[in-house]
């Protein structure tokens, strides 16, 4: 199976490309820079493309997939930035489009829990995309998009609507990144959030391993949610943390305010996802 990767540089894409080659498969790799991608093991093809101008025969140039795992976003982690529906929403659907209208038949696209929006508790697939953030917004207008188009030009899409990780590679402004580097410095605590919050973590590599099943099957999935369904306080996240690695720093808990895009407690239901990978 012919397997094409965009993204491939950043968190999530790493980690894509280290489970494809543990399973044997060597990706083409998208990037718009001369050396932009790297892969540790067996050597991938990397094709110089840039998404928001791509070339008439992009679909050509990765070697005419089977399927495509599109990870590529930009405008991160500016949540409530436009940019996201003004420039990133309309460069990808065209990309996208044009892929598919040149012959590509399967598609993996990484979603977001933030097209939920301020819905509580367990959430499922079933439930309506009710964003309060452009990042959000943006990505769910090209699930949208992206189905309509399957009405006029038949292809098989998964769109894997993922929740928050944990892994090697995370951007430093991320919780346990930034708590890393305060024990690093010394500092005797740790400034954060009251922590009550409840979310659905899933460690990277985990993530990998089924975003990687998913794109071989090869199905006509729609949303799937990629997590762990098991819901855990930002608090214990990070005091389990901790005290696996041993350190002593404090917790400085209330010294940042709850985000105001995110519910206090919501976690996915993980039932499609269990179906989709048998």
């Amino acid at each position: 199976m012919k397997i094409a990767v965009t993204g491939a540089s950043g968190f999530i894409g790493k980690h894509i490309v280290a489970e494809l080659e543990r399973q044997s498969i060597v990706p083409v790799l998208t990037s718009r820079r001369e050396h932009g991608v790297h892969a540790a093991g067996s050597k991938p093809g990397v094709v110089r493309l840039d998404i928001r101008n791509p070339p008439e025969d992009a679909f050509e140039r990765l070697g005419r997939p089977d399927v495509l795992i599109h990870l590529a976003w930009g405008g991160l982690p500016h949540y409530a930035s436009l940019h996201h529906f003004e420039d990133e929403l309309p460069a990808h659907y065209r990309f996208l489009k044009g892929l598919i209208a040149a012959g590509l038949s399967n598609l993996l696209v990484a979603g977001t829990c933030l097209e939920y929006g301020m819905q509580s508790g367990q959430l499922d697939e079933e439930l309506d995309a009710r964003p309060v953030v452009p990042y959000g917004f943006a990505k769910d207008g090209l699930r949208r998009e992206l189905q309509y188009l399957q009405q006029t030009v038949p292809f098989k899409l998964t769109w894997a609507r993922l929740f928050y990780l944990l892994g090697d590679g995370q951007a430093e402004s991320s919780l346990l990144p930034l708590l890393r580097s305060a024990v690093s410095r010394g500092d005797q605590s740790f400034d954060m959030s009251g922590g009550e919050q409840l979310r659905d973590y899933l460690p990277a590599t985990e993530m990998a391993r089924i975003l990687v099943s998913l794109a071989t099957k090869a199905r006509n999935n729609g949303i799937v949610n990629v997590c762990s369904g098991d819901p855990i306080s930002v608090r214990r996240l990070v005091e389990n943390h901790i005290e696996r690695n041993g350190w002593s720093i404090k917790l400085n808990l209330g010294y940042y305010q709850y985000p105001n895009y995110e519910p206090m407690a919501f976690w996915g239901d993980r039932r499609k996802l269990t179906d989709c990978l048998k």
